[in-house]
């Protein structure tokens, strides 16, 4: 055995991996990566940055190979929302600073979620669990219209499915049979849809105390009915309406789900009887935010993450969070048909534009590009900022009008063949 060296134990980190490998290594500290998914190793430059690198499926099988490591585990962080259940076992398994272990999978799949929900007295909608496609229907028949579909260990909306009406049931087809980790799609929620403006709230917590780093409302085009919340994502202020009672609601949704240190992502929806929890995920936000708290603010959110996980307080929950400007993100989106790209037009004038901080592009003329219905498929987005909310907005108006997607539609299908739920929106259960 060589010299015992203190590390801290990433789990699957190929999302936010690198930035927290560079944070653990800026912290004195050694990485120690667990894979645990084929999605994980799929990705050829996975173990880039670790000091160790090892392979497990199980908590057992972990705590197994953990057990021939030369290092001092200090702390276990999960590097996706995949790995959230498994990292709160081995931090409770490797006897380390966690959260509450009884309720790592009802922070992880969705089905347990909305029963720990209701066990605690959360605000949900109603739902039901089903284990096959054609059990859909009668299920949000029970429920009633509109009605949403989703996966329960899925993420970034992949798979899910709005189901507007009676006649979407005709002929039901969800064309997704993995999940967005590629393992098999196995059981789905049926839920009542919640109309209401929608809400995500990022925040860190220590022992138990919370504290919310931002708060964005999810903006549509139109008043439509939708399972894809991203369009335009604006990060909203304390003046906002919406504001302290979301705030209280996710302070309550933390506590109800053991989530006592660490970073956490609540999705909320605020309807005319009050707010409603849609998810929790106890990890880092996706997305534009982390990048954006790194740039324009005080919070270090993988230095402050860490701290977390080790048991420690980090300064920035009691100091001024010092934010510099305010920002947003946008989602060009396919809405209409799949079909083949011809062009993105506009992205040489976006690029000029005051307030584009960075844009996104996920596929290049000849592409064949689908209708929009998860992160995994969005065409182009970009990173706006801004002094204040109205040159966010301002922002977010000009790249619409900048950028558009030239599509070539697919042949139309053989008359009779439909997919339920799109209604001219696509995107994640609600």
């Amino acid at each position: 055995m060589g010299q015992i060296k203190p590390a801290i134990l990433l789990v699957d980190p190929v999302r936010n991996g690198a930035a927290y490998k560079s944070a653990v290594k800026d912290m004195g500290y050694a990485v120690v990566s667990l894979y645990s998914r084929r999605y994980s190793t799929a990705v050829s430059d996975h173990a880039k940055g670790d000091d160790t690198s090892l392979y497990a499926y199980t908590p057992d099988s972990a705590v197994d190979v953990l057990s021939t490591v030369d290092h001092d585990i200090r702390a276990v962080v999960p590097g996706m929302e995949a790995a959230v259940h498994l990292a709160g076992i081995l931090a409770d398994r490797l006897g380390l600073p966690g959260n509450d272990p009884s309720l790592a999978w009802a922070r992880r799949n969705k089905a347990a979620m909305r029963e720990r929900a209701r066990e605690a007295g959360v605000r949900i909608p109603q739902f039901r669990l089903v284990h096959e496609v054609p059990e859909i229907a009668a299920a949000a028949t029970e429920i009633g219209f509109p009605a949403i579909a989703k996966p329960t260990m899925g993420a970034g909306a992949h798979g899910t499915t709005l189901l507007p009406d009676a006649g979407a049931l005709s002929h039901l087809e969800i064309p997704e049979t993995r999940d967005i980790y590629d393992e098999p799609i196995r059981e789905w929620l049926v839920e009542q849809y919640i109309r209401g403006r929608e809400f995500s709230v990022n925040c860190l917590s220590s022992d138990g105390d919370h504290r919310v780093v931002d708060m964005w409302e999810y903006r549509q085009p139109d008043d439509r009915d939708y399972d894809f919340p991203i369009w335009d994502n604006v990060q909203i202020d304390r003046d906002h309406p919406d504001w302290h009672q979301v705030s209280r609601f996710v302070h309550e949704v933390l506590t109800a789900y053991g989530i006592e240190r660490g970073p956490s992502h609540t999705e909320v929806k605020v309807s005319a009887d009050g707010v409603y929890l849609m998810e929790v995920g106890a990890r880092l936000p996706g997305g534009p935010a982390t990048e954006m708290w790194a740039k324009y603010s005080s919070v270090r959110p993988f230095h402050d993450s860490l701290e977390c996980y080790l048991g420690k307080r980090p300064s920035i929950m009691d100091e001024p969070l010092g934010f510099r400007a305010r920002y947003g993100a946008l989602a060009i989106r396919n809405d209409e048909a799949p079909g083949t790209l011809v062009a993105i037009h506009g992205l040489d004038l976006l690029a000029e534009c005051p307030g584009i901080d960075q844009i996104l592009v996920d596929c290049e003329p000849g592409d064949h590009i689908p209708v929009t219905r998860s992160m995994d498929s969005i065409p182009v987005g970009a990173y706006v900022s801004g002094p204040d909310q109205e040159h966010v907005l301002r922002a977010l108006a000009t790249a619409r009008k900048l950028v558009r997607l030239e599509i070539t539609p697919d042949p139309a299908p053989e008359s009779g063949s439909s997919v339920a739920g799109r209604s001219g929106e696509s995107g994640r259960a609600r």
